[in-house]
């Protein structure tokens, strides 16, 4: 069910998506060479108590997942594209970190990730990253009253082609609220004028997500990190964002 949110309710959900932003802040300035994932998650764990929110993550379990999430959130490495399970793993230098975290502040809901390189970049790292980047900004810019889902999802996907990548639309955006997930799904890829038409009150996460080499993916043996079938890299950019009379808001901007 899509739902429409009050101008109030879509301030009172600015709290959720500035803690998200703070915690994606901390997280990403601790993220370091010989830093272990579980160290990261243990920071945002530490947050999520000191300030008395709630974890969207830790006890979900969707039909894709093989299990409870059991931790706060996702950190992807490399060819780790989403999802990714935090484990024990010391970051090295040059690696492609994403991270995705999404929580509940007052029982509402912000989602929102960002990727880094830890170290020394490599050229087409950056350049992915950068690219991701872009294509959440055309994607929010579509994010209008008067256009629909279809002109956000081929504003990403232009970006993409241009780039010359393909585009997995498995994943995608989707609606956010009192729950992490619900509708629209708004993949990222798709033509324009299409699908739901946008109206003030939808409140969604928009996030692009792109491999060097390929669309595809699979699941590896931990039941919930999304790798790249080619062992390519990937970068993940995401905010929430409410569509409002006045044009598009990121409720989980960040300082930096």
């Amino acid at each position: 069910m899509i739902e429409l949110r009050t101008p109030a309710e879509i301030e009172q959900m600015r709290a959720a998506g500035a803690f998200v932003g703070r915690v994606l802040e901390a997280t990403r300035d601790a993220a370091a060479v010989g830093v272990n994932l579980l160290e990261l998650d243990a920071l945002a764990h530490d947050m999520i108590r000191s300030e008395g929110a709630e974890s969207c993550y830790i006890d979900y379990h969707p039909s894709f997942g093989a299990s409870p999430f059991g931790k706060v959130i996702c950190l992807s490495v490399n060819d780790a594209v989403l999802h990714g399970l935090p484990h024990d793993y010391r970051l090295q230098d040059g690696d492609l970190l994403s991270l995705d975290f999404a929580a509940s502040v007052d029982g509402w809901v912000a989602d929102s990730a960002l990727s880094i390189v830890v170290g020394t970049p490599r050229p087409e790292d950056l350049q992915l990253i950068a690219t991701t980047e872009r294509a959440l900004e055309a994607g929010i810019t579509a994010a209008v009253v008067g256009n629909r889902i279809g002109d956000i999802s081929a504003a990403i996907g232009e970006v993409a082609h241009r780039a010359k990548l393909k585009v997995n639309t498995d994943f995608g955006g989707h609606g956010v609220g009192r729950e992490m997930h619900g509708d629209p799904h708004i993949p990222n890829d798709g033509r324009a004028r299409r699908g739901l038409p946008l109206r003030a009150g939808l409140v969604f996460a928009i996030e692009p997500w792109f491999m060097l080499g390929t669309d595809k993916i699979y699941t590896d043996d931990d039941g919930w990190t999304l790798r790249s079938r080619d062992g390519s890299r990937g970068a993940h950019a995401e905010h929430t964002v409410a569509v409002t009379d006045d044009g598009p808001v990121v409720l989980s901007a960040r300082a930096s």
